[in-house]
């Protein structure tokens, strides 16, 4: 695959990305060379999951690197104390 298509694929998956279904803007994605690198936090495991099965079909073909941090949204065991 020549660099060109590789951009066009890498666009699109962006977008996919951006859709109502998704809806995912936290995650950056970039070539490298000629591999794709995903960046970013999403709120859940589930989430990231999903994401790198959407790349995995977006961008079959390409090496895909994620480093995808799932974000701890639990609520604090107990009240925070001020001084």
């Amino acid at each position: 695959m020549d660099s060109g298509e590789n951009e066009y694929r890498i666009a699109r998956f962006r977008e996919r990305l951006a859709r109502d279904d998704t809806a995912e803007l936290g995650v950056r994605v970039e070539a490298r060379g000629e591999a794709v690198l995903l960046t970013g936090t999403v709120p859940t495991a589930g989430e990231r999951e999903e994401i790198l099965r959407l790349a995995e079909t977006e961008l079959a073909g390409l090496p895909v690197r994620a480093d995808l941090t799932v974000a701890c949204i639990d609520p604090p065991e107990r009240p925070e104390e001020l001084m």
